[in-house]
């Protein structure tokens, strides 16, 4: 039923639709990236009594991932911080350029974000 739902969706929106082949997890080596890192550090490392629990815990380790987290794609800035400032996100010449510094340590409050702790 998911498979038919998400092929109306793909047929409604003009989504192109293409298959992965079998064996190949490498043909979408980002989802695969985001899914060992997903599982590696929220999933194995908790333990879910609830199903709120789980929500509660999984929106926390995803704000971390996008909001606070520098990822090295960006040259050491989170995700947010990059699709804010725009002009950040911009591909440079890594072989004319300096590295970015990394940001200061954050200090993180999931409570500002209504998130529970």
């Amino acid at each position: 039923m998911t498979s038919r739902a998400m092929l109306e969706w793909a047929n409604r929106t003009g989504v192109g639709w293409h298959y992965i082949d079998p064996g190949k997890p490498q043909q979408n080596g980002f989802v695969e990236s985001f899914n060992g890192k997903f599982r590696d550090e929220c999933l194995t490392e908790e333990v879910f009594t609830t199903l709120a629990e789980a929500r509660a815990v999984i929106s926390r380790w995803r704000h971390d991932y996008n909001h606070v987290r520098p990822h090295s794609v960006h040259g050491g800035l989170a995700p947010e911080t990059v699709r804010l400032n725009h002009a950040a996100g911009r591909l440079r010449d890594v072989n004319s350029c300096a590295p970015r510094p990394l940001p200061p340590e954050p200090k993180i409050s999931y409570e500002a974000y209504g998130l529970p702790l």
